[in-house]
């Protein structure tokens, strides 16, 4: 097992927000302080978000409140993305239907074009982003405008969900899923899982090992693969052992933690073997075996058998390395069967 914390990595941290560090309004138990520990050490903290209801300097204010003290400049949103990917498609003073909040309607004027709200004001770019207060008519506006196939329409992001205080809400996505279901047309995205806005995020503190943690693969995880950094997948949010194993190639995580007070501990090294029982069909005989921290679990056909209990985050990580190793080029998810041979 290594002697270094899983942080000792890294020189910044890139972290999601939603499922990571609080859950609606409430901070998840120990995040804040797991926060402010890795900044007393001396490595900043970014906050890459896809929620563009509420401005950078509100986010910086909620995170303040639930004890990690932070600005506006550690906060990194979608809306920002998708006004900056705007001013350089659209000339100064282009109108833009906002079809979510008022914040983001201040950075799309802040980056010099002008928000609407209303078709009959000619806009020649529909921007979308999260707001809980959206409705049909809002919906319907969009849909209306981007009628005009010559409209550019520019999504913050397209997350299917996000972790409320009672449980896991519809998101952006399933709000831009209905507009292009009416439109038949599907917009480009400004936010996570595209790369730029980590890269952005890293850029801004100077950091050249940063690492991303997230408890979404298809947008935090994906996102970091996508921009070569590190990734953390955290189980306080979407995304489960369950999901995680069976993941498709460029949605793994490089790492697995149950809280963020995993990134204080060390992490166990892990030991492959390779082999094959001479089956006929040269396939499924083929297994890979992996070891880590006393747990083994061996990948072989469409099952991974684990010599531990399902509730040892070490037999899920375990397991995660025989399956990845046996499957490495995977574009669906897939759903092992996983057997757990109690010790």
């Amino acid at each position: 097992m290594a002697s270094e914390r899983l942080i000792d990595q890294f020189d910044a941290v890139l972290s999601d927000l939603d499922g990571v560090v609080y859950a609606g309004p409430d901070a998840i138990p120990g995040a804040p302080e797991a926060l402010e520990e890795v900044k007393s050490g001396g490595r900043p903290v970014i906050f890459v978000t896809n929620n563009a209801s509420r401005s950078v300097d509100q986010v910086a204010e909620h995170l303040t409140e639930l004890g990690v003290e932070t600005t506006g400049e550690a906060v990194i949103s979608s809306a920002q993305a998708a006004a900056g990917v705007l001013k350089e498609r659209l000339a100064a003073g282009t109108n833009v239907l906002i079809t979510g909040s008022q914040a983001l309607a201040q950075l799309i004027e802040e980056a010099g074009l002008n928000p609407v709200w209303s078709q009959e004001e000619e806009p020649r770019a529909v921007v979308q982003g999260f707001d809980p207060g959206l409705g049909w008519k809002d919906l319907a506006e969009a849909a209306y405008v981007l009628a005009d196939r010559g409209v550019l329409w520019m999504a913050t992001n397209t997350d299917a969900s996000i972790p409320q205080q009672r449980g896991i809400a519809p998101g952006n996505g399933t709000l831009v899923d209905a507009v292009s279901a009416a439109t038949r047309r599907t917009p480009e995205v400004a936010g996570k899982p595209e790369a730029p806005i980590f890269v952005a995020g890293a850029q801004r503190v100077g950091s050249t090992a940063p690492v991303v943690i997230g408890d979404r693969l298809d947008t935090d995880i994906l996102g970091g693969n996508r921009a070569g950094f590190a990734t953390i997948a955290v189980l306080t949010g979407v995304d489960t052992p369950e999901s995680i194993l069976g993941a498709v190639t460029e949605q793994r995580p490089r790492y697995i933690i149950k809280t963020l007070a995993g990134l204080f501990e060390p992490m166990p090294s892990v030991h492959i073997e390779i082999g094959d029982d001479g089956s006929d069909d040269g396939l499924s005989g083929h297994w890979v075996e992996a070891t880590s921290a006393g747990v083994t679990a061996r990948a072989q056909g469409e099952s991974v058998v684990v010599s531990g209990d399902d509730d040892d985050l070490d037999a899920w990580r375990a397991a995660c390395a025989a399956w990845w190793k046996l499957h490495p080029d995977v574009t669906e998810p897939t759903r092992p069967r996983v057997v757990w041979e109690h010790p």
